[in-house]
């Protein structure tokens, strides 16, 4: 690991109190069973994580499961390609949210973004945001882009329209068309993102270490589907400390 100045290392440590409930336990693998869904949830449960994310398929279950544990139940819309009408986007959000789901991931369609259509972009996430919140009035909406393909001011364009379509997150790749999170990626996406714009980093987060790098990078969310091992590998770190 390279060498890290003290403040650095400092923003580590105060990330790690309460990483736990910074990570969104995610399984959107296609061939996810009934069993591997529960086990998912129960997982986010003992462990205290943010939130569960499955496909939409699994969002009654996941939330049956996670009745009293504080942790959320959170979906997809638009997921993976981003290539859907806002009507149908809006009609995935009501549908979710009437089935439970309290957060929804949507995907930025790239393709308008690049395009200069401006007003799509938009029109899309509000048809989340609005449609989402008819059902559930605190709806936590958190827009996917695909950072690696964009640079700094088709980035910032990005954030500026998703900030205008009601969202709370950014987030950083679906890992679909490759990239990854790195705390590079996520500096990168915290200054160019407006404030009220929350950042969530994702794709490739297998480790306690780069956990901690992206929150130290000023990630407020994690997905990733090692949630679990993550949490784990951190509550051992906190009680290595308090011996």
């Amino acid at each position: 690991m390279p060498h890290r100045p003290g403040w650095y290392i400092e923003a580590m440590v105060a990330a790690s109190l309460s990483l736990p409930a910074r990570i969104d336990h995610t399984l959107l693998k296609p061939e996810a069973g009934r069993d591997e869904i529960l086990m998912l949830a129960d997982e986010a449960a003992r462990h205290g994580l943010a939130a569960v994310v499955v496909l939409p398929r699994w969002v009654s279950l996941v939330r049956r499961r996670l009745e009293g544990t504080g942790v959320a139940t959170c979906s997809v819309a638009g997921f993976p390609l981003a290539h859907e009408l806002p009507a149908t986007l809006a009609a995935a959000a009501r549908a979710l949210t009437g089935e439970g789901a309290e957060e929804i991931d949507m995907v930025l369609s790239t393709g308008a973004l690049r395009s200069g259509e401006e007003s799509w972009v938009v029109e899309e996430i509000a048809a989340v945001a609005t449609a989402g919140r008819e059902t559930h009035p605190s709806l936590l909406l958190k827009v996917i882009v695909e950072t690696h393909l964009l640079d700094d001011a088709r980035l910032a364009q990005a954030c500026r329209l998703i900030a205008e379509g009601g969202a709370d997150f950014v987030k950083t790749t679906t890992g679909f068309t490759g990239g990854g999170a790195t705390p590079e990626e996520t500096v990168r996406l915290k200054r160019l993102a407006p404030p009220v714009l929350r950042v969530k980093a994702s794709a490739g987060i297998r480790t306690l270490e780069q956990a901690l790098a992206l929150v130290a990078a000023g990630a407020d969310r994690l997905g990733t589907s090692a949630g679990a091992s993550i949490a784990r590998a951190w509550e051992e770190r906190q009680d290595a400390h308090a011996i």
